[in-house]
């Protein structure tokens, strides 16, 4: 009795020694929600659609021109160890959590935004045939997340930086472009994928909302909707 209570010990103590080590253990790779919460927009009143407006805009997938081996990195953790893990976006590329981003923003502006991502390589060109008034699109010139893990805190710092181009979709004239960023920092006792999400959300967030805080974009906009 005493030697099968001696083994189940053993055992036990085996697998939670494989638990420790493998909880211990740093992953192959993180996978990430990126996705911008428009929920917490503040829209500009100058920005709002009208009410009575039958405007459309169409957002293209955003190109990815960063200069890297494999662009569906957006970011690394270096571990306590010294060691970098990568991290890569979990269900949808950059590309096209950005055009989402800015599609959700403009409908919670008041705009009528098709559920359709156009492809779009921003040549005026080649600008798509549509039914709407404005196409939206541009490159994703700088986008990576950092976490230094440490302890009493973990520093995460994400860098973003967006070219943004507007055109007349039933002209096929090019319209604006503009260029919006940031460098976000943040201490966190926490770490996990979740975490790290979140803040590449919050600097997607920052970057759409500054874009359309510029009353130069507001006017664009508002001047083809009226033709």
């Amino acid at each position: 009795m005493k030697i099968n209570r001696f083994s189940d010990m053993c055992k036990w103590g085996f697998l939670v020694s494989i638990l420790i080590f493998t909880g211990c253990a740093a992953p192959n790779l993180y996978s990430v929600n990126m996705y911008y919460d428009e929920t917490q927009a503040k829209i500009p009143e100058y920005l709002k659609a009208d009410k009575a407006s039958n405007a459309i805009i169409s957002i293209a997938e955003f190109t990815d021109t960063r200069e890297m081996d494999d662009r569906l990195v957006i970011g690394r953790v270096v571990e306590k160890d010294g060691m970098k893990t990568l991290v890569f976006p979990k269900n949808i590329k950059a590309t096209k959590a950005v055009s989402n981003g800015i599609k959700e923003y403009l409908r919670k502006a008041g705009y009528k935004v098709p559920n359709k991502i156009e492809q779009w390589d921003l040549k005026e060109q080649n600008i798509p045939q549509g039914i709407a008034n404005i196409l939206i699109g541009g490159n994703i010139d700088e986008l990576e997340i950092t976490c230094r893990r440490g302890f009493p805190t973990n520093t995460y710092t994400t860098n973003m930086r967006l070219t943004i181009i507007f055109a007349d979709m039933a002209k096929g004239k090019i319209l604006y472009k503009k260029e919006v960023g940031n460098n976000y920092s943040k201490e966190h006792v926490l770490f996990s994928e979740e975490v790290l999400g979140a803040q590449i959300g919050i600097a997607l967030g920052d970057a759409i909302e500054k874009l359309f805080e510029d009353k130069a974009v507001a006017q664009k906009l508002k001047e083809v909707i009226a033709q």
